[in-house]
C-alpha cells in the first residue's frame, strides 16, 4: 500500500546510530508539510531541541527524501520498513559499507494525522 504524507500530523522519531547531532527521541509536529515544532522525549532529544544544533529536525517526508537520495547515490544500505497500512516505521541508511559512524537509523511511531 502506498503512503502519502499528510499535510499536518504528529509523530515520534527515534534517531540513533551514526556520529551526528540528530540523536534522541522526539515528538514532532508537522503543519503544512513543514516541521512546526519538536519536543525532546529523552535527554539527548531535549539537548538537541534546546541547543538548536545545526542539523534540522525532519518531517517524515524529509526522511524519505534522504532515503531516496541515498539510493540514487548508491548507498551500501538504504532500507525502508512500513506497517501494513504503508506508513513508514523504520529507515536505515548506510552510505559506505566500511566507513565508521556514517549510518542513520530512524524509528517512526505514533504517526497521527491532524485535521486542517
Amino acid at each position: 500500500m502506498a503512503w502519502t504524507e499528510p499535510a499536518a500530523y504528529t509523530y515520534v522519531l527515534e534517531s540513533s546510530c551514526g556520529e551526528r547531532a540528530l540523536i534522541g527521541r522526539f515528538r514532532i509536529t508537522v503543519e503544512k508539510g513543514a516541521v512546526a515544532g519538536a519536543v525532546g522525549l529523552d535527554e539527548p532529544g531535549r539537548q538537541m531541541v534546546e541547543t538548536g544544533r545545526s542539523e534540522p529536525i525532519p518531517s517524515v517526508g524529509m526522511l524519505i527524501d534522504q532515503l531516496n537520495d541515498a539510493r540514487v547515490a548508491g548507498a551500501h544500505e538504504a532500507d525502508l520498513e512500513t506497517g501494513a497500512d504503508g506508513v513508514p516505521t523504520r529507515i536505515t541508511i548506510d552510505p559506505e559499507k566500511n566507513a565508521v559512524d556514517d549510518e542513520s537509523c530512524y524509528a517512526i511511531s505514533d504517526l497521527t494525522p491532524k485535521a486542517g
